[in-house]
């Protein structure tokens, strides 16, 4: 009888035992299951996505390193033009294609040209706040044709604030309702500000910027250009 009692006893127990593992490892997966992988939007990058792939060239500035001196500016195919060689000269980093460099260019030329179809003053507005990096460099050797706008835009100077402005009249390029200018003489004392009386949708924004302006200090303005 003893026997008997000892052997289920140990049953019992093996039984709980095995219960328990079945449970805790049910725990487990439904923990998982409840606490998701981070998305992959989340802020925290995940270092299985880094690469060491170069960032793509930028027009604006020449490299400060080493680059391919310009006898070595041959394409993979085909030939370079004499301006396309000019606009690469000095430009090109030493292991970099000099094909994706002009790339950068053509394409600084492309967004020039779609914009001035559309509407001439954006694209001045576009080159005033500097939008359209390395446009004046691609423009003067890639895409001539866009020299007016780089003209008109280097009369400009874009929102914010513009140390001894010239004398004159400058109109924003810009439709916001919002814009606000003001002239100030050496001592910091405003000699003229504006819009005169609130502006409505539509309203050509102007400003008048007297004779021995210091600082002339806009708002929300976008570009300005002599009028």
């Amino acid at each position: 009888m003893y026997r008997r009692s000892a052997a289920a006893a140990v049953l019992l127990a093996a039984a709980l035992t095995l219960t328990a593992c079945s449970s805790g490892g049910d725990g487990k997966a439904e923990a998982s299951a409840a606490s998701p992988k981070p998305p992959a939007a989340s802020s925290a990058p995940d270092p299985a996505d880094a690469t060491d792939a170069p960032a793509p060239a930028s027009p604006d500035a020449k490299p400060t390193g080493a680059v391919l001196p310009d006898a070595q500016l041959v394409p993979k195919t085909g030939s370079f033009t004499a301006p396309q060689k000019q606009y690469l000269s000095g430009r090109v980093p030493e292991k970099m294609d000099p094909a994706a460099v002009l790339q950068s260019g053509q394409e600084a030329c492309q967004r020039v040209e779609r914009t001035a179809k559309r509407d001439k003053d954006a694209a001045v507005g576009a080159l005033v706040a500097g939008e359209i990096p390395g446009a004046k460099d691609a423009i003067t050797f890639l895409c001539p044709e866009q020299k007016p706008v780089l003209d008109a835009a280097a009369k400009g100077f874009p929102d914010g604030t513009k140390e001894s402005p010239a004398a004159g009249t400058y109109r924003a390029l810009t439709q916001s309702t919002t814009c606000t200018w003001e002239a100030k003489g050496k001592d910091g004392a405003a000699l003229a500000s504006g819009p005169e009386t609130p502006l409505k949708p539509g309203d050509k924004i102007t400003a008048k910027i007297p004779a021995g302006t210091a600082q002339f200090v806009s708002n929300g303005c976008y570009a300005w250009i002599p009028a």
